[in-house]
């Protein structure tokens, strides 16, 4: 989780400091961020083992969910009852295997279609062996990865603290996996939105960028979502990207061009088989099939920061 600068400012009044006090400099000399984590940590010894295959069953989610368009964040959650937040760590690896709940087990099991732990564990190192998680693995291994985000988070708080506008982050950055691996992209969008009344989101740039699947078009962008108005699944602080290339599919979301606004709707088919938008705050229900489609941009990721 990662502080807003709202949050700091009230930390640091609490503590009589400068807000960008808080802040750490990963590039300062001496600065370990491995160290600098420690303190956080469980206390559990590190099994290598079991870091190894958190990471590569991320990899085997995201690439299961990148490479089927159909199943979406809201189909995962709907078919196989795993909320987004969950999807959300399991894809970034914040927990082993052993840690997850029965409940989110046995969802795992439904997503690969297998039996057990066992059977899962056999399918994710098949598939790794077979090099289908290479380029999935850059954004979950690969620490270098993990800095850049993690100094333009930082940049982007500097700036909103000292009133300044961050700079542009580049489209999209090369980073490197482990020696023998191949080169993936950091694939970086423009975010945009800000709250407007009756749950719009205004098209407002924000100067923050977000990172998109490897299947984002060239014309794909980030919104803020600012409100819960699909309601818990999607909360109010995470930030969904949105892809013009792509057309709505039945339990998907979609973000409806609403005058100079945006909208946030979760798609169903109704029993005609028209695509039907709702929203759950303010309860709307608009007629896709009636929308022009330039107008239509399909949701293919969500990042719950």
């Amino acid at each position: 989780m990662v502080a807003r600068p709202d949050e700091l400012r009230r930390i640091a009044a609490a503590l009589g400091i400068a807000p960008t006090d808080l802040l750490i400099d990963i590039d300062a000399p001496g600065f370990d961020i491995a160290a600098w984590a420690e303190p956080f940590g469980d206390g559990a010894e590190l099994d290598l083992v079991e870091e190894r295959f958190a990471v590569l069953l991320g990899a085997a989610v995201r690439a299961r969910r990148t490479l089927d368009r159909e199943l979406t964040i809201a189909v995962i959650e709907r078919d196989f009852g795993l909320p987004p937040v969950n999807l959300s760590r399991i894809e970034n690896a914040q927990k082993h295997f052993g840690r997850w709940n029965a409940a989110v087990q046995q969802s795992l099991y439904a997503l690969f279609g297998v039996a057990g732990e066992a059977a899962l564990r056999e399918g994710v190192e098949q598939r790794h062996a077979a090099g289908q998680l290479d380029s999935f693995l850059a954004g979950i291994a690969n620490p270098e990865a993990r800095h850049a985000r993690t100094r333009e988070k930082i940049a982007e708080l500097r700036a909103a603290l000292e009133g300044q506008a961050p700079a542009p982050a580049p489209a999209a950055t090369a980073m490197p996996l482990p020696a023998g691996g191949p080169v993936a992209a950091l694939h970086l969008v423009p975010v945009y939105g800000a709250p407007r009344p009756n749950g719009l989101i205004g098209n407002q740039p924000t100067g923050e960028t977000v990172e998109a699947p490897h299947i984002a078009g060239p014309r794909a962008f980030g919104l803020k979502v600012g409100r819960a108005t699909l309601g818990g699944g999607l909360p109010a602080q995470a930030t969904v990207v949105a892809d013009p290339d792509r057309l709505p599919v039945p339990g998907g979301l979609v973000a409806l061009r609403d005058g100079e606004d945006w909208r946030l709707l979760s798609v169903a088919s109704g029993r005609d088989g028209r695509m039907i938008g709702y929203s759950v705050n303010p309860d709307l229900e608009v007629s896709l099939d009636d929308c022009d489609p330039a107008s239509l941009a399909a949701i293919i990721s969500a990042v719950f920061l």
